[in-house]
């Protein structure tokens, strides 16, 4: 079988690696994410063992679709019985990009009433049509004309981890975190610290990380509502999260730090922490970044932060995205301009204030997730690594330094 794990865009060299290190199949890193082939177990055990994927896709078909009649007989010529039954609810997601059928809706729908015949056809009737909570996903993603046919084995995004209960504004998705941990070569044997930690998502991530705690384990995915999984299939995932539960360790092996100067942020980022199995991993201290000090640790680790960008104000040269849209009134944009320049000095002093404090950490990593350049310009050195990631819609450097 083939699959298709995919995830956020600047993510798929974590993916891949992550994957590889899974012993799967024929693993290759694509636009999007990342392609391996293996029998559903595989599949099964990405959803159970990944931490950057967003999603786990088995192919079914790819077949040419420049128009809707070529897109219905593709979809029909799939032995649907396999995966449906007339007990079984469904939902189409379509994707169209490049491609003669522009409409992802009407492809949709076509992918919808091809489902249907066929099986109509033959089982005597029909499986019955879901939209909001169906027991098998099918999504199809059209391209230049060219569809790819596929199920969902996650169901949801496997960014729900299920522990984020409570999240301060904006919050950072917890495959995105993964990966800046992954990429900002974060190493779990050694002290961490968030000093911005807002709802706590870094270092959740990495107490999970360094506790090998499997991040499906307490998961309910899509594949577990198929036909197919009652059965060898069942058993077999039982037996990947009893071997996934005994690789666990009973606590992560060095210090993990959460601080934030504002309580209810601390409070969210406690109580996900608990959620998620690792309350008495993480360490929670109320303080300013400005007084950050290494001294509570015995040995030099990483200082991993996903600071304020600013974004509302500053678009990706950091200049102010607001001047972009048109103003009614002079005196209105005079005030807007005020406004803005005051908030862009609270941010830069923000910046400098972190930057003063990350000097104390000699020997330390430091790793940024940054959405603005002012951060990049009050550091006094150079990055060792600076990867372009997307936070949402936003473009963001994923920057990492080594203080002397």
């Amino acid at each position: 079988m083939r699959f298709f794990a995919t995830c956020a865009k600047g993510t798929e060299g974590p993916l891949r690696r992550e994957l590889a290190s899974l012993s799967l199949h024929a693993v290759r890193g694509e636009r999007g994410g990342v392609a391996f082939e293996g029998n559903l177990e595989a599949g099964l055990r990405v959803c159970l063992q990944s931490r950057v994927a967003m999603r786990v896709l088995l192919l079914l078909a790819r077949f040419p679709a420049p128009d809707a009649a070529a897109l219905y007989e593709g979809v029909r010529a799939v032995d649907w019985s396999e995966w449906l039954t007339l007990r079984t609810t469904f939902a189409v997601e379509a994707s169209v990009r490049g491609s003669a059928l522009t409409h992802s809706m009407f492809a949709a729908l076509k992918v919808k009433d091809a489902v249907v015949d066929a099986l109509r056809d033959r089982l005597g009737a029909r499986p019955d049509v879901d939209a909001k909570d169906p027991d098998v996903r099918v999504v199809l993603h059209l391209a230049k004309d060219e569809a790819d046919l596929a199920l969902d084995l996650a169901g949801e995004p496997l960014h729900r981890r299920g522990y984020r209960a409570l999240a301060t504004p904006a919050p950072l998705k917890e495959t995105l975190a993964a990966a800046v941990l992954v990429l900002g070569r974060v190493n779990v044997e050694r002290p961490f610290i968030d000093p911005m930690c807002g709802s706590g998502t870094l270092a959740i991530e990495h107490a999970l990380a360094a506790r090998r705690i499997a991040p499906g384990l307490s998961h309910a995915f899509g594949f577990q509502r198929w036909p197919a999984y009652r059965g060898s299939l069942q058993s077999a995932w039982d037996r990947m999260k009893e071997e996934a539960r005994r690789e666990a360790l009973e606590a992560a092996p060095a210090p993990i730090v959460a601080r934030d100067l504002h309580p209810r942020a601390l409070e969210m980022a406690r109580r996900n922490a608990e959620l998620a199995g690792v309350g008495g991993d993480v360490r929670f201290e109320r303080g300013d970044v400005r007084d950050l000090s290494p001294e509570a640790f015995s040995e030099a680790g990483t200082l991993c932060t996903n600071p304020p960008y600013g974004e509302r104000l500053m678009g990706r040269s950091g200049e102010s995205s607001d001047r972009a849209t048109p103003r009614r009134g002079r005196d209105t944009r005079r005030g807007d301009d005020k406004r803005d320049g005051v908030a862009r000095l609270k941010l830069a002093g923000l910046y400098r204030g972190l930057c003063e404090a990350v000097e104390r950490f000699h020997g330390w990593n430091v790793v940024y997730l940054s959405g603005n350049t002012l951060l990049e310009h009050a550091m006094a050195c150079r990055p060792e690594i600076s990867h372009r990631l997307w936070n949402g819609p936003l473009e963001v450097k994923l920057l990492r330094y080594r203080v002397p």
